[in-house]
């Protein structure tokens, strides 16, 4: 009990005890006794055998008592406040919990109805069109009249809309009828009948459906993408993807088949999906193409295309349609379904390359319904060179009111005379009808501007973030940071042994005759493996030499920023559209197999060729790379004017590419 009095009264005064403060501690008492000699003799007991008095014990078990009840009373204090810190961090626990649930259901919500903008809404509105129809809610003329009033009010159906969505199909039709005004569509309804886009699957014609489809639709223009349901689509870049109740059936091998119709929105674009039902196997595969089957799977999906639009009541103006795969649409549409409401639409077809055709017995045509006798003639399917086959590719060519090749450098002249494959006679004989256009790219994700990788935006009004991106490229890569260096990048896919054999030569000779260049190469997204860059590590080994064997994004945005030269597998590069992108970025494209003959573009005298392809020969497409670095150095500023001046170019889908289509979409309509 003394140890605990003593580290009781020992411990500081507890919170609440202001009546021990200043009190000072006790002394020990001295008692006086006389000693043997009668003395008085001072002895302290404190040490000793004193024995208090009953006072003395009282008065300190009240002590006691006070502590014990100040020390009581200062552990209820803290509990109380531990308690109310405890309570205090579950309110913000549960306040936290409630925000993240808030965020979770704001989320669910914009999945599940995606978004309120105009686009979204308009394809909702859309697609439950389609469904009244095919359930036979409404007919086709007021469908066709409903789709025209939703595209004619592109600009506000969101405000107008946006709540009724989720409401029944009576209901939503009821306020489509109170609004519709009966205006008269001003803008072109495009369909596209197509095998790729991006991102579902990757390839030149995907990216070319997204991006062409997006420069329309911000144009104005209402765009629908029709696609088979393949097992390898990326399905989650498809918002709201519900699959339409009644079932559409087609014509196929003589009877009518189902099919499961599914619609979703991909980047701001209607898509529909079409999956048979009795032949599902014709796209549950690995991948899009490249089957024996291929034929009977592409004309079972055009015929089913046609099928669904005819009975969704949709009379789009231009049917658009792609390669080999649907050109098919072509004779099916004039054959078949032209009179079948489709009266006021015309078909476009875009070739991406003449390579590529199939070629087969007659009989074949008889599946998807079309006569052989009547289409197995010269002017019409009859291959050219093997007359006992068909071309589906030519009978697209000859049953489309406009042809369109995709080609960023040929002329029309040379695509008809030397990269037709054997179509030229018919080429020939329909020339007035094609048309050439190049490729663009997605400044949405390339613009120097704006990107997000870069360290530093800059244009062509700013041109100084160039130098900085240029000094990140070479801290990032380990290179000597000198800014009098000239610094060219590549992003390289597979390439041919010609192609290697030039570039270890281009590079070897640089670094052997100069010492103010500096090279970087990294393989790009689309290679199946880094043998290129490999091969070329074998073979050139210096200081001024990096090599990323692994694609980088961002990466890849720097190198594009901080280059003064891109050295490109080609102009014309459908896929990775890396000399469009290195032109925006205010970099040269030079091809990697350029010789030192500055006039071997100019055999081709044809001037029906793009713009972007003029462009090119007359400023990079006819040099060399040291010829390029040698004008670096001995000319800046006529360089300087021409990077400006490619940096003032829309090259991207928007730019010369709409306006070829626009055009030919013009023409048709008034045929």
């Amino acid at each position: 009990m003394a140890t605990l009095i003593t580290a009781a009264i020992s411990l500081p005064p507890p919170i609440g005890m202001m009546s021990m403060v200043g009190r000072k501690p006790a002394k020990a008492r001295t008692f006086r006794c006389l000693g043997k000699e009668g003395h008085h003799q001072g002895v302290d007991l404190s040490q000793e055998t004193y024995q208090p008095s009953d006072s003395e014990v009282a008065a300190k078990k009240n002590d006691i008592r006070g502590l014990f009840k100040e020390a009581q009373q200062n552990i209820m204090f803290l509990n109380k406040q531990r308690l109310q810190a405890i309570e205090e961090l579950n309110k913000a626990n549960r306040e936290k919990q409630d925000l993240l649930d808030r965020i979770e259901k704001l989320e669910a919500e914009k999945q599940s109805s995606f978004g309120r903008d105009n686009h979204s809404v308009c394809w909702q509105l859309l697609h439950r069109i389609d469904s009244m129809i095919l359930n036979g809610t409404i007919n086709t003329a007021e469908a066709s009249d409903l789709r025209s009033m939703v595209m004619s009010c592109k600009f506000n159906v969101a405000d107008i809309f946006s709540d009724i969505m989720p409401k029944s199909d009576s209901e939503v039709l009821a306020k489509l009828r109170h609004v519709s005004d009966g205006r008269k569509k001003n803008t072109f309804h495009v369909i596209h009948i197509c095998t790729e886009m991006e991102p579902l699957v990757d390839g030149s014609l995907a990216s070319y459906v997204r991006g062409l489809s997006h420069a329309l639709q911000k144009k104005g223009h209402f765009v629908e993408v029709i696609l088979p349901k393949y097992k390898c689509l990326d399905l989650t870049h498809v918002h709201g993807l519900r699959e339409i109740e009644a079932e559409s059936y087609s014509y196929f091998d003589g009877q009518l088949y189902g099919n499961r119709i599914w619609t979703g929105v991909v980047h701001g674009i209607g898509v529909t999906f079409i999956q048979p039902l009795q032949y599902s196997s014709f796209f549950d595969r690995e991948r899009v193409s490249g089957y024996a089957d291929d034929f009977e799977r592409f004309i079972y999906f055009s015929r089913a295309s046609l099928d669904y639009i005819t009975k969704s009541g949709k009379r789009p103006d231009v049917l658009h349609i792609h390669n080999w795969e649907t050109s098919i649409v072509g004779p099916l549409f004039w054959d078949i379904f032209v009179n079948q409401g489709l009266g006021v639409t015309r078909v476009l077809l875009t070739c991406h390359g003449f390579d590529s055709q199939w070629l087969g017995q007659p009989d074949k045509l008889t599946l998807c319904g079309l006569d052989p006798a009547s289409l197995h003639r010269a002017d019409r399917l009859q291959d050219n060179s093997k007359t006992h086959l068909i071309n589906v590719l030519k009978g697209g060519v000859v049953y489309s009111n406009k042809v369109i090749i995709l080609s960023s450098m040929h002329s029309k002249g040379r695509i008809i005379r030397s990269l037709s494959h054997g179509l030229e006679p018919t080429l020939s004989m329909h020339k007035d009808k094609v048309l050439v256009a190049p490729y663009g790219f997605d400044d949405s994700s390339w613009d120097p501007s704006k990107d997000k990788c870069l360290p530093q935006n800059y244009s062509m009004e700013d041109i100084q973030g160039k130098s900085i991106c240029r000094n990140a490229l070479q801290q990032q890569m380990g290179l000597a940071n000198n800014s009098s260096m000239i610094i060219v990048g590549s992003i390289l896919s597979e390439i041919s042994d010609n192609d290697l054999d030039n570039l270890k030569v281009i590079v070897g000779n640089t670094i052997a005759t100069r010492k103010d260049v500096q090279f970087i190469f990294m393989t790009s997204k689309m290679a199946t493996t880094s043998r290129a860059l490999e091969l070329l590590g074998q073979e050139i080994k210096d200081e001024t030499v990096r090599l990323v064997n692994k694609y980088d994004e961002v990466l890849s945005h720097l190198i594009m920023a901080g280059s003064d030269i891109i050295l490109c597998h080609s102009f014309h590069d459908p896929v990775l559209q890396v000399p469009l992108k290195a032109l925006k970025y205010g970099a040269a494209p030079i091809e990697i197999s350029a010789s030192e003959n500055r006039f071997r573009y100019f055999v081709d005298h044809d001037q029906e060729t793009s713009k972007f392809s003029q462009f090119i020969k007359s400023t990079f497409g006819n040099m060399s790379l040291s010829q390029a670095l040698d004008e670096m150095r001995n000319n800046p500023s006529k360089w300087n004017g021409k990077i400006v001046d490619a940096m003032s170019k829309d090259l991207s889908w928007d730019g010369e590419c709409y306006d070829i289509h626009v055009s030919a979409y013009t023409a048709i309509k008034n045929m």
